[in-house]
């Protein structure tokens, strides 16, 4: 028994040893911790405030102005855009740049006079169900305004107006299963080459380090294409979600983002010394991703500093493009402002891979 026990400390005492020189291991031991608790205890929060809102005030009477005032001072929304009408409002709700409509009709004062009809409309985006029903909350404000004429916000959702979590949950699933699973596969790329002696005879090629690099993640792509496939016939057969916009589109922004994710995978597989180290830092790139994107917590609870660092991430990018395609049957001109960061982020990531696989083979 003591010799068995002397045997365990040896063995105990030689991983720790091992754990002190490994820089990776003892950066997740302490960053993984402290970054979920800061995710969950300061940037996570369901109570949704200031959603982007746009306002079409075809009245503008001091009384409609008034209106929105109150509104506004809710702190549900904040009013960012003001429309002339009501078709360039739902142009902005389509490409996600606003997430609640106010229309004020032109007979807004003869409404507050009468009471017979609801002073004005609510038109809210439906795409996510923690948003709609924050904005419902607007029709139990104690406004003034509505007080005085009873009926107070006639209400119209767009896109998911059964409020059915899958249409929400669905299309977001996709990103987050391919950013899981294509930089998992190419994260081990390079690290596999090196463990198996590979690395040798690829630097007595005459092939190129982009050459390389392009070479690893082209029969990926393929693969991404088939489990997005996979995961919307899923959706479309056992949950009946609507696939409202082109599929040309919605195969170029699957695309975009699966080349985005694969070249992420190639920096850590360059950083990486082992498939371990490889996995390890596939999985901390992926959590703050799964929690700042807005797939599990609604983007807009968070507080800002937490929002510009989601806009850093692919995942958040790729979660407008394809919601809006799919939900809102928007094009990708219309998401424009999501579709060139994927773009940037897949330049960004190659040419960082590329350049330090070149530093390791000086």
């Amino acid at each position: 028994m003591r010799d068995s026990l002397g045997r365990i400390a040896a063995v105990a005492g030689k991983e720790l040893r091992h754990l002190r020189r490994d820089e990776l291991s003892r950066a997740m031991i302490l960053g993984i911790p402290l970054i979920m608790t800061l995710l969950f205890g300061y940037a996570i929060n369901h109570d949704v405030r200031h959603l982007p809102a746009g306002v079409v005030d075809l009245a503008g009477t001091s009384a409609s102005r008034l209106l929105i005032a109150e509104v506004q001072a809710s702190r549900v929304v904040d009013v960012v855009e003001r429309f002339d009408a009501v078709d360039a409002l739902e142009t902005a709700m389509a490409r996600g740049r606003i997430s609640v409509g106010i229309f004020v009709p032109a007979d807004f004062e003869r409404r507050l006079v009468h009471r017979d009809r609801p002073i004005a409309q609510l038109l809210i985006d439906g795409s996510d169900p923690v948003v709609q029903s924050a904005a419902r909350s607007l029709q139990l404000l104690p406004l003034a305004q509505a007080q005085r004429s009873g009926p107070r916000f006639e209400m119209r959702v767009y896109y998911n107006p059964e409020r059915r979590s899958p249409v929400f949950i669905v299309p977001g699933l996709t990103g987050v299963i391919l950013n899981l699973t294509m930089v998992l596969f190419t994260a081990v790329a390079i690290v596999r080459e090196r463990e198996r002696g590979n690395m040798e005879l690829l630097i007595t090629t005459p092939v190129g380090a982009l050459e390389l690099m392009v070479g690893k993640i082209l029969p990926y792509m393929a693969i991404g294409y088939v489990q997005a496939v996979i995961i919307m016939s899923l959706g479309v057969w056992l949950f009946d979600v609507p696939i409202l916009g082109n599929p040309v589109d919605f195969a170029a922004g699957v695309g975009l983002f699966i080349l985005a994710t694969l070249s992420l995978g190639l920096v850590i597989s360059t950083l990486a010394t082992n498939q371990f180290q490889a996995f390890q830092m596939t999985f901390m790139s992926f959590l703050p991703q799964l929690l700042l994107s807005g797939f599990m917590f609604p983007f807009e609870g968070m507080p800002v500093p937490a929002q510009w660092l989601a806009e850093l991430f692919p995942l958040t990018h790729f979660l407008r493009i394809v919601r809006g395609i799919v939900l809102r049957e928007a094009d990708l001109l219309l998401l424009w402002q999501d579709v060139w960061p994927l773009a940037a982020f897949f330049v960004v990531f190659l040419m960082a891979a590329t350049i330090r696989f070149q530093k390791r083979l000086d």
